[in-house]
């Protein structure tokens, strides 16, 4: 059943090992302890919600977003740990090309590398085709981050390219960034059951 996109909808998505809430104000508390503990977490974002107001200015600008309908952040939590892992959204939604980027992806150190992030891909792409009808989901990345292309291309993603001198680094200079998308037939066809196989 193919619905309209709602920001203002609670969107809750889950398995037996992850689930997937909105993003909200008092979700601080839970995740405040990596913006202080790891802040290298985010040594590839533009943004980076390091420290106590990093944080805060973090989630308060994505809610920011969600209400004007551009993104959906998610928080994510672990149920075999019985904790809260990080956080991952859609953005740059662009409901009259059925289309939306997935990303602003982050874990915890002790969450990655656990199968974690492909139960949440698996969510949110299932989501994102067989729920809002998406017809492309896309994902960005710094061209310079290696594991985080290796776990896009695992899931299934095509690499389109590279965008050159594509976004200004926080410690200066320019990033160049690789993008890679998944479409609605590949998810169909192949992509839906290799990734399921994984979980």
């Amino acid at each position: 059943m193919i619905s309209p996109f709602d920001p203002e909808a609670a969107y809750i998505l889950e398995d037996d090992r992850v689930l997937l809430k909105p993003l909200q104000s008092d979700d601080f508390e839970n995740l405040l302890p990596f913006a202080i503990n790891e802040p290298d977490t985010w040594k590839y974002s533009q943004t980076s919600p390091k420290g106590n107001d990093g944080m805060r200015t973090y989630i308060d600008a994505a809610l920011k977003a969600r209400a004007e309908g551009k993104e959906y952040p998610f928080i994510v939590y672990d149920k075999i740990s019985k904790a809260y892992a990080g956080c991952t959204r859609f953005y740059d939604i662009q409901i009259a090309n059925d289309s939306l980027q997935l990303g602003y992806t982050w874990y915890g150190e002790k969450f990655r590398g656990t199968g974690l992030n492909k139960h949440c891909k698996y969510l949110l792409l299932q989501f994102a085709f067989e729920n809002l009808g998406m017809k492309r989901v896309e994902f960005r990345a710094d061209a310079r981050n290696a594991l985080s292309i290796a776990a896009m291309k695992s899931i299934g993603c095509t690499v389109e390219g590279i965008l050159r001198s594509h976004m200004p680094l926080r410690e200066g200079g320019r990033r160049d960034s690789i993008v890679l998308s998944i479409l609605q037939p590949e998810w169909e066809e192949e992509i839906k059951v290799a990734l399921k196989a994984k979980l």
